[in-house]
Parts: C-alpha cells; sequence; structure tokens
C-alpha cells in the first residue's frame, strides 16, 4: 500500500469517527438537554422528527409555513430545527413586532439560519467557522452606506455603462437571437456588483470574473439543512463550501498584496477599504459579503422582470415608451441609435426617472422573494407578540414573506405579475402595513436599494435599447407564451427550476 493511499484511510477513518462522535453528541443532546417550548409560547407543530426537529422547514419551506399558520388558532406556532427553537409568525399583529422591536436582533437571526456567504474568521483558516466578531456588522454597514452614496455611484456610472454595452454588444453579436438570462444577464449583474463594491481587476478580467463567479455559486449552493442546524459537522457540503471559500480569499488577497506591493492605487471599493486602515481580514469579509448582499436577489431580478415583460406586450411598450423619452431628455439628436443617447443620461435621471420600471421591478420582487426573514430574541427575556404569545428568551423568529407577497387580501390575483397594481387608484401595497418588503422594512431597510434600481435600470434600458420583438422561447428560439413557475419552497430568489429563454431581434 502506498502512502498516498495509507493516508487517504488514516484521513477517511479520522472523519468517519468524528462524523459519529458528532451524531452521538447530537443524539444526547436531544435526549437529555434538548429544551421545551414555554407555555406562554406559540403551539408547537407536531411536523418534527427527532433530532433533527421539522425539517420541512428546509425541504418545503413555504407549504410548512403556511400549514403550521393555517392550523394554528393565531398564526403562530413553534417548531426545532436540530438545536435551535424558533418561533413563526403571521398576520399583521405579530409582523408589527418583527420588524419594529428592538429585542429582535436581525444579523444574529441571519448568521445562524441563512447558511449562504462564507465567514472570515481571525485563524489561519479564514473560513473555519463564523466571526464571533460582534462590531463587525456595524463595520459592514458603515462602509457599504459610504459605497452607496450618490458621489461614489456618479464617480462609476461611466463604468457601470461600459459593462452594459460591452455585455449587450456580445449578445448582439450571438447569430442564435436567443440567450439564457439567468446566465447572460445574471453575469451582468455580477460584473456590475464586482466593480461597485469589489475590485476593477476582476471586474475588467472575463477569465477571473467567470472563476469568481463559479467559487461563489459553489459557496451560494452549500447551505445544506446539517450545515445550518449542526455547523460543526464535517459534511460534504461544508467541505465544498470551506474550499470554494478559501479559493474566493486567495483570489481577493493576490489583489490586496499586488496594489501593496507594486505601490499601485485603483479607485473602486477595494482601494476606499485599503485607505482606511482595514486590515486584510475584514476587507475580504467585507467584500465577499458584499458581493454576496448585491447578487443573489438582484441578479435574479434583472433576468425575471424582462421575462415578465417579455410576456406581457402593454407593459413591454409602455417600458420602451419611458426609455425613449429619458433619452431625448438628455440627447436631442434622434439621428443617434438609442443606446448611443441613453450614455448622456445623467446619474440623477438613471436613478428617479424610470417610473414604469420601478413598478415593473416591484412586482417582479413581489412574485420572486421567496424564503423567510429572520430574528433572534438578544433581549434577555421574553418579548410579547400579542396578549396570549412570546417569543421566548435566545428563541428565533422566522416569518414567511409568502405572508405578505402572496395574500390574496392584500394582493388581487396574487400569482400574476401585474405592475398596475401600485398605481393610484389600486395601491395594494397600501392595503395593510407592512404589505411589501422588497427593500427591507422599519429598522432594517436595504442599504444597497439604490445600487440594486440603478443597475436594473441600466439593464433594461439597454436591452430594449438594443433589441426589437423580444419573445420568449425555448433554446432553439421556438416562441412560448409558458413562464415557468415559481418554486415558493425556495429559501431566496432563484434561477427557475425550468429553463426559459429570451429571443430576440437586434434594433436598426
Amino acid at each position: 500500500m502506498s502512502l498516498i493511499s495509507a493516508l487517504h484511510l488514516d484521513a477517511s477513518a479520522l472523519a468517519v469517527a468524528i462524523g459519529t462522535l458528532a451524531v452521538l453528541g447530537t443524539i444526547f443532546r436531544y435526549l437529555f438537554s434538548k429544551s421545551t417550548f414555554p407555555s406562554n409560547a406559540p403551539a408547537p407543530t407536531t411536523e418534527a422528527w427527532p433530532i433533527l426537529g421539522s425539517m420541512q422547514f428546509f425541504t418545503k419551506r413555504w407549504d410548512f409555513m403556511r400549514s403550521g399558520a393555517q392550523h394554528s388558532k393565531t398564526g403562530n406556532f413553534m417548531f426545532h430545527a436540530g438545536p435551535h427553537d424558533i418561533v413563526a409568525i403571521s398576520g399583521q399583529e405579530s409582523r408589527k413586532v418583527f420588524f419594529e422591536s428592538k429585542a429582535l436582533g436581525f444579523s444574529e437571526g441571519y448568521a445562524t439560519l441563512l447558511g449562504g456567504s462564507p465567514e472570515v474568521k481571525k485563524d489561519k483558516n479564514p473560513f473555519a467557522e463564523a466571526n464571533d466578531d460582534a462590531s463587525f456588522g456595524a463595520y459592514f454597514n458603515k462602509r457599504l452606506s459610504k459605497l452607496m452614496k450618490g458621489n461614489e455611484l456618479k464617480h462609476g456610472l461611466p463604468f457601470l455603462l461600459q459593462d452594459a454595452r460591452t455585455n449587450m454588444d456580445k449578445l448582439a453579436a450571438d447569430a442564435s437571437g436567443v440567450t439564457d438570462p439567468f446566465d447572460s444577464i445574471y453575469r451582468t449583474v455580477f460584473q456590475f456588483t464586482m466593480r461597485t463594491v469589489a475590485c476593477k481587476e476582476i471586474a475588467d478580467d472575463p477569465a477571473l470574473l467567470a472563476k469568481t463567479l463559479k467559487m461563489y455559486e459553489d459557496v451560494e449552493g452549500t447551505g445544506t439543512p446539517l450545515s445550518i442546524m449542526y455547523p460543526w459537522l464535517p459534511t460534504p457540503a461544508k467541505a465544498k463550501r470551506t474550499y470554494a471559500g478559501a479559493q474566493l480569499y486567495v483570489i481577493f488577497k493576490r489583489v490586496v498584496d499586488a496594489r501593496n506591493n507594486e505601490d499601485r492605487r485603483e479607485e473602486d471599493a477595494l482601494q476606499y477599504l485599503m485607505d482606511q486602515g482595514d486590515n486584510i481580514r475584514d476587507i475580504i469579509t467585507f467584500v465577499l459579503g458584499a458581493l454576496f448582499a448585491g447578487q443573489l436577489n438582484s441578479g435574479i431580478n434583472a433576468a425575471w422582470i424582462l421575462v415578465y415583460m417579455a410576456s406581457k406586450p402593454y407593459w413591454l411598450d409602455r417600458v420602451r415608451e419611458e426609455v425613449a423619452s429619458v433619452a431625448s431628455r438628455y440627447c436631442a439628436d434622434e439621428s443617434l441609435p438609442l443606446k448611443d443617447r441613453l450614455m448622456h443620461v445623467p446619474i440623477e435621471a438613471w436613478e428617479g426617472e424610470f417610473p414604469i420600471i420601478d413598478i415593473c421591478l416591484k412586482d417582479t420582487i413581489r412574485l420572486q422573494t421567496a424564503g423567510t426573514g429572520f430574528r433572534k430574541n438578544i433581549s434577555g427575556k421574553d418579548v410579547p407578540l400579542n396578549k396570549t404569545e412570546v417569543v421566548p428568551d435566545g428563541a428565533f423568529v422566522t416569518l414567511a414573506v409568502g405572508d405578505l407577497h402572496y395574500d390574496p387580501e392584500i394582493y388581487e390575483n396574487p400569482d400574476e405579475w401585474d405592475p398596475a397594481r401600485y398605481m393610484a387608484p389600486r395601491e395594494e401595497h397600501k392595503k395593510q402595513e407592512y404589505a411589501w418588503m422588497g427593500w427591507g422594512l422599519a429598522r432594517h431597510p436595504c442599504l444597497g436599494m439604490r445600487f440594486a434600481k440603478l443597475e436594473n435600470n441600466l439593464i433594461v434600458a439597454f436591452f430594449l435599447a438594443y433589441f426589437d420583438e423580444i419573445k420568449l422561447s425555448d433554446a432553439k428560439g421556438n416562441e412560448t407564451t409558458r413562464i415557468p413557475p415559481t418554486n415558493r419552497n425556495r429559501h431566496s430568489a432563484h434561477k427557475p427550476d425550468e429553463k426559459i429563454y429570451l429571443k430576440y431581434k437586434v434594433a436598426a
């Protein structure tokens, strides 16, 4: 037997031993130290497995949340997810507590139950486990707020305009006239995001950008039930996550080291962080966190909005008219192609003069924001939900987005994409307090909203400026009217389970 084989067997045996000890430890905790729900907490669900708890929370989340609410007198119920006690809420009264209570920690809830982005730790393995630095959330928000200010976005606008042109030129050069927007548009958003919250070296290098996106997708796809409930278990998903996260770390550290070694400066987010004297750990944690925060929903929604518009010629025509009107206000030379006139539109117009695109995006977000919001009771005492129920001290709280966005009492025909629902006199999103949560609510607004709207407006405007006769199709260009259904059991915005394509004709 070779030395390599022997080492491989030793490593495998060690992994099995660690896994066995982990399982035995979990069983012991379940049998002898598992918490019970307080009498004044919402009634527990009966849908639970030994040790693992309510697995449907991970496998069929929307169905599980809806079923639990329907079988509860108040709409609230409790369940276990591994070692975690979780209160699931629904209805206006509990929703108000969820969004407004200072006793419910935002980052503490997501850090444990989301299981998405990589974490950087101070030790030699930067992705070993969650960063326990409680002040990092404040640091992250402070840095991101700075990068999302008007002057910063204005400075970056020319580069985003050129990125949009470059990506649309690639589509125009494709003789098939067919694209999967969840690939081409998703990649455009990733380039926008990389350029705005990270660094130009990667944004300008197609090969490195593609490699970074691959690593991002590898990490994003490893939030399995076991890795969330028991992050210390040595699962294959955790190994994949650690490897991909470490590769991302290496990519960004090389960029930082190259700038320092060459005494070279660039005008981008990474340079701003370096100029503040931030250490390498915090810089890389911020960049990776901002990429994950900015890419997932925005990349998916930018593709979906084009799909929905292609399915509704009325709205496609209205948006096309809006884009042409804005371009004409800032470039009167009608002899120029629309794509060239758009290059003269200033940042203020990109941010504030596309109200039709805005409501198209609004209903896209409503339909595609799947999953749940999270909080954790960090107050040290029980938090009242209503007159009879509380969130126990230390328990997590979760709210299904569908409790708002898919409610037929709020939205007429909630399964239909209908931007007019936000226009007077309907204004359905104002029927109840906190009826639409696309950009965050109350104490936790979305810090990246300004940039997300900007990049969406750029993509829609340039796509319509470049292409005519936009239709839904299959991969071969055969036209269709069927939009793939949204899988509401997903934990976040997601590419459709069934492929859908856009067929287009290059504008004359």
